[in-house]
């Protein structure tokens, strides 16, 4: 009987940490790399537009 308790404190604490630090953690980091991302994009698009720009001149 004592087992089975602990099995559900177990599984219940588990999923305590899963929602509360480990979902969260791994949203903010998907998030700053789509930002680190996108700027990255932007960066590309620039130098893209000033090298063929400066290359017709």
């Amino acid at each position: 009987m004592g087992r089975v308790i602990m099995l559900v404190l177990g599984a219940l604490l588990a999923l305590f940490v899963l929602f509360t630090f480990i979902i969260p953690m791994v949203l903010g980091l998907l998030k700053i790399a789509l930002i680190i991302g996108v700027v990255a994009l932007l960066v590309f698009i620039v130098v893209t537009m000033v090298g063929k720009s400066s290359s017709t001149r």
